[in-house]
């Protein structure tokens, strides 16, 4: 089977780029261990917005019976005492209902944040822990800027997700439906006239939510093209000032870079359309209200107290819907960024090989090639019916053109692919049949291209491995010979080296290629 599974996996996940419930499902399956502390968010958000919601009918009972009455001359000195009186009682009710609000709005705030950050981590760490297991054929046809986009930009838009998506929600439902409740209770007429208002808003929102989501599409893949010709050309930093190509890699940046441009152009066009039809909207039903509204008063049917109270939950009706406009922002992206991650991690992981344990002894040696066919891109054959043998203590040594598929021996001797007809033997045994972790532990490899990581000598020729000893280590060196310049290092096997190696020379990376490999 040729390596070409992986292959414009982006394309791929646009063509099933919306995302279903199981996605929808599995993405909130890691909030799931946090229930507790949403539960304990949610009863104060309920709290915040009843205390908040009731400030409006507090200023109402204000007017309509202390205030009403202060005013009026025909009123006795007794009860304009009384109507004071009141008017102080409600007035030190509405401050506690401030400070109620702020402090449950606080806890709710630091609770959900807290969280918010608990369930990215997971989330993260469970990506992360994917791509490791992933074979070195998606490797090869995937760009790493697609999975650095993943790890980083998606996971963090997925944050807001759980911070603030769900809890403007709760709240903005919450909110509209004690609006709707106290203000039927008040006056059931100009109830129904707010509510004739919500279709257009839904209509306005429905249309906006169908154009945004394409777009967010389109500026998650732009964005990954970014990330990639970043790694690309900072990697290949060398490369493009010996050739003297600075400008031409630019150019090509900046195409890309502009059709980001141009997407987030086009977003802020939509949404900045969008937001102002609904405020056209909400300012007409404030003016018809207040119309409306003032007759009824004029005519006796509902005191000011109430007219004003209306004027106040309107504009607190429109509030929460404009806040759920906004956020078909985040939610368009999140939704984007879920569907991006869980199709990165639903790939395929590395095969871990049979159960065929290596011997403590270790392998002996003998290496079989039988009929090998092997491709990394279908009909395209690196390895055509391939048989030899090695036996144990030999030295072979593979001669032959660039391309020719010496490299490639090694990578299936390895297993980092698998041959697409034929058979391996390792000591007889096919090599399927080993536990992988163990095979590629029996077997020492020296790259071509020598990876040394960010950190001291110690670590790269050690890579932390907890069986590899400092006296192993030092012992690996002395045997390529690597001590002698080691040892003239100002900190010795401490020493840290940039990343990449770029402080050392090609040979002296080598050497510690060498060595990385005998101390394992």
């Amino acid at each position: 089977m040729a390596q070409t599974k992986y292959r414009h996996l982006d394309d791929q996940n646009a063509k099933t780029r919306r995302p279903d419930r199981k996605t929808l499902r599995r993405l909130y399956s890691y909030g799931t261990p946090y229930y507790k502390q949403f539960i304990a968010i949610f009863v104060l958000i309920i709290i915040t917005v009843g205390v908040t919601l009731a400030q409006p009918r507090l200023t109402q009972l204000i007017i309509d019976n202390n205030i009403s009455v202060l005013l009026d001359p025909a009123r006795s000195q007794n009860e304009h005492n009384l109507a004071m009186s009141g008017a102080t009682q409600l007035a030190l009710i509405y401050l506690a209902t401030v400070v109620v609000a702020f402090v449950a709005g606080y806890g709710q705030a630091y609770m959900l944040h807290k969280t918010g950050q608990k369930i990215l981590r997971r989330i993260r760490q469970d990506l992360y822990d994917h791509i490791l297991k992933l074979p070195m054929t998606f490797f090869d046809h995937y760009p790493q800027g697609s999975l650095v986009t993943r790890v980083t930009n998606d996971t963090e838009t997925l944050n807001e997700m759980f911070t603030s998506v769900l809890t403007t929600i709760f709240r903005s439902l919450i909110t509209l439906g004690g609006i709707v409740v106290i203000m039927y209770s008040m006056d059931g007429k100009l109830a129904t006239y707010v509510m004739i208002l919500t279709p257009a808003i839904i209509i306005i929102s429905a249309v906006f939510r169908r154009v945004i989501r394409k777009i967010y599409y389109a500026q998650r893949r732009v964005l990954s093209m970014i990330n990639t010709k970043l790694s690309e050309n900072i990697s290949g930093m060398r490369t493009i000032q010996v050739f003297f190509r600075q400008k031409q890699v630019s150019e090509e940046f900046d195409e890309v870079n502009r059709e980001y441009l141009d997407l987030s152009s086009k977003e802020v066009q939509y949404y900045a359309t969008y937001r102002p039809f609904l405020e056209i909207v909400r300012s007409l039903g404030i003016a018809g209200l207040i119309w409306l509204g003032g007759r009824n008063h004029l005519d006796g049917i509902i005191t000011f107290g109430i007219l004003y109270a209306f004027i106040d939950y309107i504009q607190r009706f429109f509030q929460p819907i404009l806040e759920l406009a906004e956020t078909f922002n985040i939610i368009q992206s999140a939704m984007t960024s879920t569907h991006r991650i869980f199709h990165l991690m639903d790939q395929e992981a590395e095969d871990i090989g049979g159960k065929v344990a290596v011997p403590l002894s270790g392998l002996q040696g003998k290496i079989e090639f039988k009929n090998v066919w092997f491709a990394y891109n279908e009909d395209e054959w690196v390895l055509k019916d391939v048989s030899f043998s090695m036996e144990p203590g030999e030295f072979v040594a593979f001669v032959g053109a660039t391309g020719a598929g010496k490299s490639t021996i090694m990578h299936l001797l390895c297993r980092f692919y698998d041959i697409d007809k034929g058979q391996i033997l390792i000591d007889g045994i096919d090599i399927k049949e080993y536990d992988l972790k163990q095979l590629r532990e029996s077997v020492g490899v020296v790259q071509q291209d020598v990876f040394l990581y960010s950190g001291s000598v110690m670590e790269n020729i050690s890579l932390n491995r907890p069986e590899v000893s400092v006296t192993d280590v030092r012992q690996a060196a002395r045997i390529v010979n690597a001590d002698t310049f080691i040892e003239k290092l100002p900190k010795r096997y401490d020493e840290e080296i940039m990343e990449r190696g770029s402080t050392l020379s090609s040979g002296q990376r080598q050497l510690l290629s060498f060595a990385r490999t005998i101390a394992s």
